[in-house]
């Protein structure tokens, strides 16, 4: 942890060089970065969810603007976070494409930017991760230095017992008293474990919760999302302790609040899966008088945007690594509804999750999101998108949802586990649980072969190596996680 000499030290130093838009005569904004681990669109009070309650999400609204169209380029931890700090989509960051990869050091990472522009930079939780960066040369998470020193004794096994809201004032405390700060707060929560049943111990009725269509309606299911509610309310105290400090330091005027998440709910058929609620997140962001508050924003906001536009509330230039822009003429916007229509489409990706195929193989996808369509190309349909059987589904968290849809081998297995078509075309306004394919009705025969054309068009400009002959490439990276056992080294166990 650095101390009080180190950030003094820092900010004196404070580079000549920076590359300002102008110069700095008004009081530069504080960042506070807040994201749940595992947290899907659409799960909160301010989207007008009832079964579970997100008063200080929907403070950050209300105060500021909700987002109703922001999403990841990778539905995965370490993909997703990897765009985030980068302003890079995925199959820009070599690498750090796959979840549990390294992070290549050669594309400038905002937190880093802004601690040598002057700003003290702390992490606490979750920053950048599953993964290994310090091979590649960072001698601290990517995400900041890290405050992890205080815990706390939670309410219910699987909830971490890290402090966040604590470490973030101790962060405060120990920063120079006039640098300005960004900070990422990064919950575990709501990812799994969950303590089962602790929903329906808590008081909670099943029956309030609003299910997707491609899940049966069972109480296994209903009781599980009621477990996964609490972890969501956990970490939404954290961002409303975090606020309440700032404003009792006369700061939360000054300070850019931006609360999200990574990707959809650790559920089958949701987290690292190409479909709606799989990468379509919750994002609602405030600043005073900068932003205008109870707005509504329909805009398709990448989370690649974020870095940019951090970069721009501090007065910076964005860094030439970053392909992200800036969202601040939004921001500060008076309108809702659409602002900038020229944010019309967004793509998603993934090439390797985990492991749990044949030669440790991935499920390489790529996906064109407009306001009404989705479309998604599934590259290698003979594979298993969510893992082999024989090796558990590893591509799925383990959960009573998933153990409940495994023990029936119905249509609710299938849409989960089962293998996917080359194409798949969705209705998103009519059919945001992406359940009706309708890439082989004829009559959308020629608005598939648009969105597959723009996406290519797009993903070529992008120099994504699958669109430039160089699709090998994505095999020869590194899984860093905890297992390097492969398909084959399991199938050799199974013997006698």
């Amino acid at each position: 942890m650095q101390t009080r000499r180190d950030w003094l030290k820092k900010g004196s130093a404070f580079l000549a060089g920076a590359p300002f838009i102008k110069a700095q005569t008004a009081r530069r904004p504080n960042i506070l970065f807040f994201i749940m681990d595992d947290w899907s669109h659409g799960h909160a009070g301010a989207y007008g969810a009832t079964w579970l309650k997100t008063p200080n999400f929907d403070r950050v609204a209300r105060k500021g603007v909700l987002f109703t169209n922001v999403f990841t380029s990778n539905p995965k931890c370490s993909p997703c976070r990897a765009s985030i700090l980068t302003g890079r989509n995925s199959w820009q960051l070599k690498e750090a494409v796959n979840h549990y990869s390294v992070f290549p050091n050669e594309f400038a990472v905002y937190p880093s930017l802004l601690e040598k522009a002057g700003y003290a930079v702390g992490l606490t939780g979750k920053g950048w991760g599953p993964g290994d960066y310090r091979s590649t040369g960072f001698t601290h998470n990517p995400a900041g230095h890290e405050f992890q020193k205080r815990t706390l004794k939670p309410p219910y096994a699987g909830i971490g017992n890290r402090d966040y809201a604590g470490n973030f004032d101790d962060f405060l405390a120990q920063k120079p008293k006039d640098s300005p700060f960004c900070f990422w707060m990064g919950t575990t929560e709501p990812h799994r474990f969950y303590e089962e049943g602790s929903g329906v111990r808590a008081g909670r009725n099943p029956a309030d919760v609003k299910l997707p269509s491609y899940y049966p309606d069972h109480r296994t299911v209903r009781s599980d999302m009621l477990d996964y509610a609490l972890e969501v309310e956990w970490a939404d105290q954290h961002l409303g302790r975090a606020l309440d400090k700032l404003e009792q330091t006369g700061e939360l005027d000054n300070t850019l609040v931006l609360a999200t998440s990574d990707h959809g709910m650790p559920f089958p058929r949701v987290k690292g899966q190409i479909y709606e609620h799989g990468f379509h997140l919750p994002l609602a962001a405030c600043w005073g008088s900068q932003i205008q508050g109870g707005r509504t924003v329909d805009d398709l906001i990448n989370v690649r945007d974020f870095a940019p536009t951090f970069m721009e509330a501090a007065g910076l230039k964005p860094a030439p690594t970053m392909t992200g822009s800036s969202m601040m003429d939004i921001l500060k916007s008076p309108k809702s509804g659409i602002v900038d229509p020229s944010r019309n489409v967004m793509l998603v990706g993934k090439e390797r999750h985990d492991l749990g195929r044949p030669n440790d193989a991935g499920y390489p996808v790529r996906g064109i999101r407009t306001f009404a369509h989705l479309y998604v190309r599934n590259y290698e349909p003979e594979r298993w998108p969510a893992g082999n059987p024989e090796t558990g589904y590893r591509n799925v968290d383990d959960s009573p949802t998933k153990q409940f849809l495994l023990s029936g081998f119905d249509n609710y297995y299938r849409m989960s586990f089962g293998k996917r078509p080359p194409e798949e075309l969705y209705d998103v306004k009519a059919d945001p649980d992406c359940v009706k394919n309708l890439a082989t009705d004829l009559n959308y025969a020629a608005l598939k072969r648009k969105l597959l054309e723009r996406m290519e068009e797009m993903l070529r400009a992008e120099g994504d190596p699958r669109m430039l002959g160089n699709a090998s490439f994505f095999d020869t990276i590194q899984y860093t996680g905890p297992s390097r056992h492969s398909y084959d080294s399991w199938l050799r166990n199974q013997k006698p």
